[in-house]
C-alpha cells in the first residue's frame, strides 16, 4: 500500500522543502518507488531537483484544473530514481480558478488514486499557506502529515492554526488524516534557545516528534542551488547524515523493513 503524506506548514523558511527533497532521496536511495508531488506555486522542490520551473510546460496546474493527465505530467529524476510532478509558478491561479469548481478539495486525491500502489511513497510539498492548495494536499494525505519547525524563537506561532486546519479537514475531508510527526529543523546545538525550542515542542505534541533533529548546516542550503539533493551533493554532510537517520526513522515507524 502506499504512504501518502503531506509536508505542510504555513510558517515559510522552515526547512519544508528541503525535508521533502532529500527524504524522497533517501527513500529513492534505499530502492523505494518514490513519487514528489510539488504544489507550492514558488516550484522550490522542482526547481530543487534541477528542473527549470518556468520551462515546464506541464505540471500540478493542469493537473488540478484536469487538463492533463498524470503521465503527461510526470518527469523522471534518472540521477536520485525519483518520479516528480513538477511545479509551474502559474499554480497560483489555480486557487482562483478552482474556487467554484466541484469537488475542488478532492482534485489532488483524484489524481493520485489512479497511481496507489504503484508508488511505496508519496510526498507532497505544500505552499507556506492554509488555502485550498494545502487543503488538497491535506485531503490526498491519508498517511498524515510531516510538520518541519524551525528551531527558533516563536517556532510554535502559527502551529495552532495548522493543527485546527488538519482537524478541520480530517472532520469534513479526510477522517484519516493525523499528524504522522514533527520535524525538528536548523537545530544550533551552541544556542539554548535551539534545546529550549525543541523541549517546548515535545512537550506540546508529545510523541509526535522524530527523534532526530537536522542541524543548521550550510551544505543543505547550497543544494538546491545545484539541483541536488544532500545525499548527491554532500553525503557525509551533517546534514546529509541526518536527512539519512530521519528518513530510516520514518520508514521503521511506518512499519517498513
Amino acid at each position: 500500500m502506499t504512504k501518502i503524506y503531506a509536508i505542510a506548514n504555513q510558517k515559510g523558511g522552515v526547512g519544508k522543502t528541503t525535508s521533502v527533497i532529500n527524504i524522497c532521496a533517501y527513500l529513492a536511495g534505499s530502492g523505494r518507488r518514490v513519487l514528489l508531488v510539488d504544489i507550492d506555486p514558488q516550484a522550490n522542490a522542482t526547481s530543487g531537483l534541477g528542473y527549470d520551473k518556468y520551462q515546464v510546460t506541464l505540471s500540478t496546474y493542469h493537473l488540478l484544473l484536469e487538463s492533463a493527465a498524470l503521465e503527461a505530467v510526470r518527469l523522471i529524476q534518472t540521477e536520485t530514481k525519483l518520479d516528480v510532478l513538477p511545479a509551474h509558478p502559474n499554480l497560483a491561479g489555480a486557487e482562483v480558478e478552482l474556487v467554484n469548481a466541484i469537488g475542488r478539495e478532492y482534485r489532488l486525491r483524484n489524481v493520485l488514486e489512479k497511481v496507489n500502489g504503484r508508488y511505496d511513497y508519496i510526498l507532497i510539498d505544500c505552499p507556506p499557506s492554509l488555502g485550498l492548495l494545502t487543503v488538497n494536499a491535506l485531503t490526498a494525505a491519508r498517511d498524515g502529515v510531516l510538520i518541519p519547525v524551525q528551531c527558533e524563537y516563536l517556532a510554535l506561532e502559527g502551529l495552532t492554526q495548522l493543527t485546527q486546519t488538519i482537524e478541520l479537514v480530517q472532520k469534513y475531508l479526510n477522517p484519516q488524516l493525523q499528524i504522522r510527526g514533527l520535524i525538528m529543523t536548523m537545530y544550533d546545538s551552541r544556542t539554548n534557545l535551539s534545546r529550549q525550542v525543541v523541549e517546548e515542542v515535545r512537550g506540546h505534541f508529545p510523541g509526535k516528534v522524530f527523534r532526530t533533529i537536522i542541524p543548521r548546516n550550510v551544505r543543505l542550503s547550497e543544494a538546491p542551488s545545484y539541483g541536488q539533493p544532500i545525499s548527491t551533493y554532500a553525503p557525509t554532510s551533517p546534514g546529509a547524515i541526518a536527512y539519512k537517520v530521519l528518513t530510516a526513522e520514518l520508514v521503521k515507524g511506518d512499519g517498513a523493513a
